[in-house]
């Protein structure tokens, strides 16, 4: 019988641990999303990812080093070209992109602008690149006279459409997506964004909780599709069901912000029994690392760190923990697009006296094939490390998880 019974992989969307050696040619020399965002915090306080090993992993500073790391720790380079969220997800589910999605920093070109107002009957405002509150500011309040929606873009490669709620209703919203979704799909554009609004002028403007997003289907099978195929439950919570088109899922729930995400991880538990629960924690990136907020970005850490220790104590004996990210988005670099940066991975489980070091992996796709060792599902991308993770199952050494006087260790000790 397989000992694991669950693992619950966690994305912490934007926070990367420093630049890769190709960051350079994306424009990203220099970033580090998590060792910058703890120095402009002067007290940036992650005890308990401090004892799982995040500070094991690269400097941060106010993180030190555990002595005896409660976790297996190291970080993982991105093979995929590329440094948006589907790419990332993609290759943490182990899909790996040669080739990068187009992006259209200029604009679209007329022959999809031209076939988007064919099909929607709507001439829009926009095609510009721009941020999601910029583009507010500098369209919103004609977008409202007019009734037109406006389209932006940035440097990822994303087609998104903006519109206030009382102007144009939120499922209407999303069945102009849909189109848009259709007309993208010979051109390889990543996604189609919803981008609904609401407030009374330009200086109100406010993004709401409607954002939904249009992915293009994985161009490959993914672990998603493996477990589904292997009758076992997959779980996606918050953008998950998103990011891989409602491929390869039994079931998701969305979320409207970090803490909803936190909240409906742990209901999860009660809902899955055997496969994976798969978690997008979104704010870090969509409302510091793009809006250029550090402090912002700290603080939604340590309260992401002060959720662990609870949220570990009700895992199983057959629970596997793995905590990750798809890219970095470095709030204090130019720019508000992501940044090409390793990624941090701790994994942790009940059994799991002392942790080790994991190294740096070459693709996030290392997680795909472990979770498909531990379920016997072969992944042809990524090199597994689960046997590491075997090799400290409780039932075989008694003693595991225990201090020298025979007391459980826990996160919060």
């Amino acid at each position: 019988m397989n000992r694991w019974k669950r693992v619950i992989l966690i994305t912490l969307d934007g926070v990367g641990v420093g630049a890769q050696p190709d960051a350079d040619a994306y424009g990203d020399a220099g970033a580090d999303t998590l060792g910058h965002v703890a120095r402009a915090c002067d007290e940036l306080c992650l005890p308990n990812l401090a004892q799982l090993g995040l500070g094991n992993i690269v400097p941060v500073a106010g993180v030190a080093p555990a002595a005896h790391p409660l976790a297996a720790y190291g970080r993982m380079q991105e093979a995929s070209a590329g440094k948006d969220t589907t790419t990332g997800h993609w290759e943490i589910a182990g899909l790996i992109q040669r080739e990068p999605f187009p992006s259209y920093p200029l604009g679209f070109p007329e022959e999809i602008m031209a076939a988007f107002r064919r099909k929607t009957r709507l001439d829009p405002l926009g095609n510009i690149a721009a941020s999601g509150t910029e583009i507010l500011r500098r369209l919103g309040e004609e977008h409202c006279r007019t009734g037109r929606p406006i389209v932006y873009t940035s440097v990822d490669s994303v087609f998104q459409i903006a519109a206030h709620e009382e102007v144009i209703p939120v499922e209407k919203l999303y069945d102009i997506c849909r189109t848009a979704r259709e007309i993208l799909d010979p051109y390889r554009i990543c996604r189609v964004i919803a981008r609904p609004f609401a407030g009374q002028n330009a200086e109100s403007f406010k993004r709401t909780a409607g954002r939904r997003d249009f992915s293009m289907e994985p161009n490959g099978i993914t672990l998603l599709d493996r477990l589904l195929q292997a009758k076992l439950e997959v779980h996606g919570i918050g953008k998950i069901k998103d990011i891989f088109a409602g491929r390869g899922l039994s079931s998701s729930v969305s979320s409207s912000s970090n803490a909803d995400g936190m909240i409906k991880t742990t209901e999860a538990l009660s809902l899955v029994k055997n496969g994976l629960i798969f978690t997008n924690l979104v704010d870090f990136d969509t409302l510091f690392g793009h809006r250029l907020d550090p402090i912002g970005f700290g603080r939604a850490l340590e309260g992401f760190d002060r959720w662990l220790p609870g949220f570990m104590a009700v895992m199983d004996e057959g629970d596997l923990l793995i905590l990750t990210a798809d890219h970095g988005c470095d709030p204090t670099t130019p720019g508000t697009d992501h940044t090409r940066e390793y990624v941090p991975l701790l994994v942790w489980h009940k059994g799991l006296r002392e942790g080790f070091s994991l190294g740096v992996r070459e693709t996030f796709a290392d997680l795909a094939a472990t979770v498909g060792e531990l379920f016997s599902l072969p992944m042809e991308n990524g090199t597994g490390f689960a046997e590491q993770l075997e090799s400290c199952d409780p039932a075989a050494t008694p003693d595991r998880g225990k201090t020298s006087t025979g007391r459980e260790r826990s996160i919060s000790e």
